[in-house]
């Protein structure tokens, strides 16, 4: 009877060990499938927000076709770990209808610059992020190198002409509040920015000629400015010797 009891208490010592082990293993298992999902859900967030962003960054069809694409197989994936989600379903059977419908009516190249600051940080963040992206779908053989080359060049010079026009209309805005200081400097990052770039456009080409004509004018006016101030300086001066040495009045 004792060695039973033994054989039994042995037992259950055993059985206890292999259910918390299983148990600590499914609680990994689980841990370890939300931290892949949250990871799909913010890679997911980032890129439908860069989608949505199409009205402030013009996108071209072929990196809307990335994005969609990289949409689907990361909601794929969530699929994956969440077989029973309704809205996943939902979601990849409209991200599927949008792919095949051929985005008619997406798309655009025009630039509309935002009124404030914060929607020109987000832009050129947005931009950034896009271009991050599109390496990273290159590296997994999404988008091939041809494409990747044209987009980001058109990216990158897109980035440009945000920087540049952001900082022209500062320039434009203290010039017309003859802060002519201020102007300058606005105007002198614009030039700096377009005499960085190392692909040079029509858009680059046009821009420094006038940035230049800007700056070559407000040389101009802050040198007439300085010069009417020494003027004025020199007749205050007269003016106040005239009355030191006039002649003394007799009351």
């Amino acid at each position: 009877m004792f060695a039973i009891i033994i054989v039994l208490v042995i037992t259950l010592v055993v059985v206890a060990v292999i259910v918390s082990a299983i148990q600590q293993h499914k609680e990994r298992l689980a841990a370890l499938k939300r931290a892949e999902f949250s990871k799909l859900r913010n890679a997911l967030e980032d890129t439908e927000d860069i989608l949505l962003n199409a009205a402030n960054v013009p996108l071209t069809r072929g990196i809307i076709t990335m994005l969609l694409k990289r949409i689907l197989l990361t909601l794929r994936a969530m699929l994956e770990l969440e077989p029973n989600s309704k809205d996943l379903k939902q979601r990849v059977a409209e991200t599927e209808k949008r792919l095949n419908d051929g985005n008619d009516g997406m798309g655009s190249e025009g630039l509309t610059m935002p009124d404030n600051d914060k929607q020109i940080i987000s832009m050129i963040q947005g931009i950034k992020k896009l271009r991050t992206i599109l390496r990273a779908e290159h590296a997994r053989g999404n988008i091939d190198t041809q494409s990747v080359v044209q987009e980001d060049r058109r990216l990158e010079m897109l980035q440009l002409r945000i920087n540049v026009e952001s900082q022209i209309k500062r320039g434009n805005q203290a010039r017309a509040s003859a802060m002519l200081g201020s102007a300058r400097q606005c105007y002198e990052k614009a030039l700096a920015t377009l005499s960085n770039c190392a692909h040079a456009d029509d858009y680059v080409t046009n821009r420094k000629s006038e940035v230049s004509m800007i700056l070559e004018d407000i040389a101009t006016e802050l040198k007439e400015g300085n010069l009417r101030d020494r003027q004025k300086r020199a007749e205050q001066e007269s003016n106040d010797l005239d009355v030191l040495f006039a002649p003394k009045r007799k009351w």
